[in-house]
């Protein structure tokens, strides 16, 4: 009857694809644990004089528990974005006086920097925000404190994450793997390449938020079930 009701209501349907309100309930508990873990653990570590937590960890514990498969939400992004986006930032009010210039700036230059480093994570805006407009970057010692606290933050959360996932069913660091108990008759090969991927890609001319590999792997058991409803 709960399953009926649930298929009945436009309140449940996922917002992304593969999305069920089981996540949901395993992220709202993981963001619970992160955010719980690390505000007590770093509001210990700091002095009153520093920020204990800022305010980008939220929208990382979003990406990290709600959507762990995400490219944007692995260790290297939600750290390295994080802490090099918060550099961009301090550095632009440091040298652009207009708070609202600084802003858009920071902003711009933080996605530049963590598109060519690899580590693209949208709490990452957030962060080279709160060092303009925060008034961290006025004086070197706020800046260092800053940094700390968005370094010391995001590494706690990702430590956190990782534990959280070894018992939530999803892998964390993500990695593309065959689904295990469900194998199914082979497929017809299809002769689907990554190179074909790509291509498609490329004719759509849109950045998707999903690896290669597990768009690949995706594809690969939706051929497989298709060949069984063939069978039936």
């Amino acid at each position: 009857m709960f399953r009926a009701i649930m298929k009945t209501s436009r309140l449940f349907v996922p917002l992304l694809a593969g999305a069920s309100l089981r996540d949901r309930v395993i992220g709202s508990v993981g963001a619970v644990l992160g955010i719980g873990l690390v505000g007590i653990a770093c509001h210990a570590l700091f002095p009153a004089t520093m920020p204990w937590i800022v305010a980008p960890m939220g929208a990382s514990a979003v990406l990290l528990f709600a959507v762990p498969a995400s490219p944007l939400a692995q260790p290297w992004s939600i750290v390295g974005g994080n802490v090099i986006s918060a550099s961009v930032g301090a550095v632009v009010a440091q040298i652009v006086p207009d708070p609202a210039i600084a802003a858009a700036v920071a902003v711009s230059g933080a996605i530049l920097a963590m598109s060519l480093l690899r580590c693209l994570h949208p709490p990452g805006g957030a962060a080279a925000l709160s060092a303009v407009l925060g008034g961290y970057a006025l004086f070197s010692a706020h800046v260092i404190d800053f940094l700390t606290v968005v370094l010391v933050n995001s590494l706690l959360l990702v430590s956190i994450g990782w534990l959280f996932h070894c018992f939530s069913g999803h892998s964390y660091p993500h990695r593309a793997k065959p689904v295990e108990g469900r194998a199914l008759a082979p497929a017809p090969v299809s002769g689907l390449l990554m190179d074909d991927i790509d291509a498609a890609l490329d004719d759509l001319g849109e950045t998707f938020d999903i690896s290669r590999e597990d768009l690949a792997l995706l594809l690969e058991r939706a051929e497989i079930h298709a060949a069984e409803r063939g069978k039936r």
